[in-house]
């Protein structure tokens, strides 16, 4: 038996390998305690714990006044955890959840949903507490979206990820990184690419007519927004059609006197929103203020997840092709598991431009 630690250790791993090798199959009813008991000349309290662990991990059922059961044979089942902020309020992450769920990898495996963050009022001390709940469920791995408009985000998510990696749990990233470009965690990301989306989004703004083109986002930028942003930056500065300089702002686009202070300063006629949800509040700013979409002001966006084809104008967005990303993150994760020492990756999915009349072009 190797020696890889206590006996219940020992126990569980030769378990475990001969499970993984198919000598038990799914459905075979190993051995009894007391059989266990002799055969590895352990007492009954260490052969009890090394069925208990076999059990929390996936690979037996434990039926009382039956025995214990081979559940899977190659495939280990997994608990993965969920750590979203705003869960329920930020659109774009519960259809990502979604397609986690129904992606035919994850079949053998369950997501658990952690306590939702409170985005920008989280503290370090709610983080810890939900870090200390996934940990001591002993989750195979836990997938991550990373804080964002809150003032102490990158403090937050550091010491998120430092938490889970000390405690030797595998972190997936969703949609964007910890950290603002260039800085790049150690860390798998799975989402798209946000510096081209934003590149292709304003580009289609400046091919509809817009000359005067700002990018708004909410304040403390998560780092796919940022990326986002300097995309947009990228269309404005190297078209061939004469441009006003770029404008990026952070503010809250419910806020009336800010937004009208902005239109007084830059004067745009082309808006990018860093997000859907961003473009709705920013819609019924414009309302307000009397300001026309797209007649007065061509507006686009990113996600086409919730709000887009609802608000008032329907909204020219980037479609995140939600059920793709999720498939992408759960393979992404079994990777890791796999091969935790491989080097880490930016998994892309491809996204879509979706015309609507908030952009002023022609509906495709």
């Amino acid at each position: 038996m190797a020696n890889i630690g206590p006996k219940y250790k020992q126990i569980c791993h030769e378990l475990k390998s001969a499970i993984d090798s198919g000598a038990y199959i799914a459905g075979y009813r190993l051995p009894s305690e007391h059989e266990m008991v002799q055969s590895y000349g352990a007492s009954r309290v260490t052969v009890s714990r090394a069925l208990r662990e076999l059990q929390v991990e996936g690979y037996v059922e434990r039926r009382a006044g039956s025995g214990t059961y081979v559940l899977i044979t190659s495939a280990k089942q997994h608990t993965f955890g969920l750590l979203i902020p705003e869960l329920g309020q930020t659109e774009i992450f519960e259809p990502i959840c979604q397609g986690m769920a129904a992606a035919q990898q994850a079949q053998n495996h369950v997501l658990l949903w952690g306590k939702s963050l409170a985005g920008s009022e989280t503290t370090y001390e709610d983080a810890k507490e939900v870090c200390s709940r996934l940990i001591g469920s002993r989750v195979s791995g836990v997938f991550f979206a990373p804080l964002e408009s809150n003032p102490h985000k990158d403090a937050i998510n550091s010491a998120i990820a430092t938490m889970l990696t000390d405690a030797r749990i595998p972190i997936v990233l969703l949609d964007r990184d910890i950290f603002d470009y260039p800085k790049r965690s150690r860390f798998d990301v799975v989402g798209i690419d946000n510096r081209r989306a934003g590149f292709v989004v304003t580009q289609h703004l400046i091919d509809a007519g817009a000359r005067r083109v700002a990018f708004i986002g909410r304040p403390h930028l998560a780092p796919s927004c940022v990326g986002r942003s300097n995309g947009y930056r990228d269309a404005v500065t190297n078209t061939s059609v004469e441009m006003g300089p770029p404008f990026v702002e952070q503010l809250d686009p419910s806020d009336i006197v800010t937004v009208r202070s902005v239109l007084e300063r830059y004067r745009p006629d082309g808006i990018v929103c860093s997000n859907d949800r961003t473009a709705a509040l920013l819609m019924r700013s414009l309302a307000e203020l009397g300001v026309s979409i797209p007649q007065q002001v061509r507006l686009v966006a990113f996600d086409d997840v919730k709000y887009a084809s609802v608000v008032s104008v329907p909204l020219t967005t980037i479609r995140q092709p939600c059920d793709q990303l999720g498939a992408a993150a759960i393979y992404t994760m079994l990777q890791r598991i796999e091969s935790p020492d491989a080097p880490s990756r930016d998994v892309l999915v491809d996204f879509q431009l979706v015309v609507r009349k908030s952009c002023g072009s022609q509906i495709s």
